[in-house]
């Protein structure tokens, strides 16, 4: 009986002892579980326990997408400025774009955002107090063409009036008339070049001439001359127009010659047709003109001339001279006034002598120099 006892209060603390032991077990299960939960709960909020300065130390590139959804009005809005577009982008995050996202697509995307910003092309980094240092202002961009303009790159608007205002400059110097001074400093050598140029006899040019220079004849026709209008530089140094009439077929020698000489600043001191002196070639050669044709004959003789038929110019006469021989040993000069030129042994200006230009470059073109003749010496004259 006293053993039944014992075996009963054996088994009642062998199973007190395992209750006990599932409590202690349950209790600390039950303690595990809420500390896990308190973790847990404390993974869910990072933005109620992270500290503020951690947040900014957070790039965009590790930043998790969940965490950006849990942060707080402030640092949402800051990070999507981050995420917006080049339309919208701020100038102070321009400065973190790299040279690669700051390219001609966000340049697109700005063109096309709204108009006004295409009065500011490209913008640069923004100044403190709003304003663009890289930004073009509209009064700017109206002034740069004219800066284009200023360093030699014409727009072709510029090109066209600078042509227009060429033909003008021509339009005046052809309505200039023989013996006028042209200032020639501004004007360029082409351009210089196509004031030497020929033309037929025109209705009033023929009412000049009709009854002076030329005469009704059977010889040579109005058809058959050419009027030339050329530069020449005078004996005061300065670039005048010149005028002559000379036969059709001599008309480009005579310019070729009139355009070198010209460039060689060969003075010449005055050029106009005979018909401002009457015709009369005492009168012309006595000032010093230069002249070519003249329906006339050979003085002291009834044959023609080779200026009637306009193949004949005189160059500067007087301090060239025509100078024959006569009998006794008299000596007649043409013109009179030119007499002191007359021994051409003398040096002085303006004299037409061997190695001279002007006759280096009519013997080039096939003319004859009257200074080579044996019976009289015509200095003046090239014939051809």
């Amino acid at each position: 009986m006293r053993k039944k006892k014992v075996s009963v209060f054996r088994k009642i603390g062998v199973i007190a002892g395992t209750v006990c032991l599932c409590l202690l077990v349950g209790a600390a299960i039950f303690q595990s579980n809420g500390g896990g939960q308190s973790d847990e709960a404390r993974q869910k909020h990072p933005a109620e326990t992270a500290d503020s300065e951690d947040k900014k130390e957070q790039s965009a590139e590790t930043a998790d997408p969940e965490d950006k959804k849990g942060q707080s009005a402030e640092t949402a809005d800051s990070e999507d400025k981050k995420e917006q577009s080049a339309e919208t982008a701020d100038p102070e995050d321009k400065k973190g774009q790299s040279a690669e996202t700051a390219g001609s697509e966000d340049k697109k995307e700005r063109r096309s955002a709204s108009s006004d910003q295409k009065d500011f092309g490209e913008q640069g980094d923004a100044k403190p107090d709003g304003s663009s240092t890289g930004a073009v202002s509209a009064e700017a961009q109206n002034s740069y063409p004219q800066e284009k303009t200023d360093s030699g790159r014409k727009p072709e608007s510029s090109a066209a009036e600078s042509q227009s205002s060429q033909v003008l400059e021509l339009t005046d110097i052809q309505a200039m008339s023989a013996g006028d001074i042209l200032d020639a400093s501004a004007l360029s050598r082409e351009f210089l070049d196509s004031l030497f140029y020929s033309q037929e006899i025109s209705e009033d040019l023929r009412q000049r001439i009709w009854g002076n220079s030329y005469q009704e004849n059977n010889h040579i026709s109005l058809s058959e001359l050419r009027y030339l209008r050329v530069l020449h530089v005078g004996f005061d140094e300065e670039t005048h127009i010149g005028e002559l009439i000379v036969n059709q077929s001599i008309a480009e020698d005579i310019l070729e010659i009139m355009s070198e000489l010209y460039r060689q600043n060969y003075p010449i001191e005055r050029m106009l047709l005979i018909d401002e002196y009457g015709a009369d070639d005492e009168s012309s050669m006595s000032d010093n003109n230069t002249s070519a044709f003249n329906y006339r004959e050979i003085a002291g003789s009834s044959k023609l001339s080779r200026h009637a038929l306009g193949l004949a110019i005189d160059i500067n006469p007087r301090y060239n001279p025509y100078v024959k021989q006569k009998d006794a040993g008299e000596v007649l000069v043409s013109p009179a006034n030119g007499g002191a030129y007359a021994d051409r042994s003398q040096e002085f200006p303006y004299k037409i002598t061997e190695g001279d230009l002007c006759l280096q470059l009519f013997s080039e073109h096939g003319f004859t120099w009257g200074g080579y003749w044996n019976s009289v010496k015509d200095y003046q004259h090239f014939e051809k």
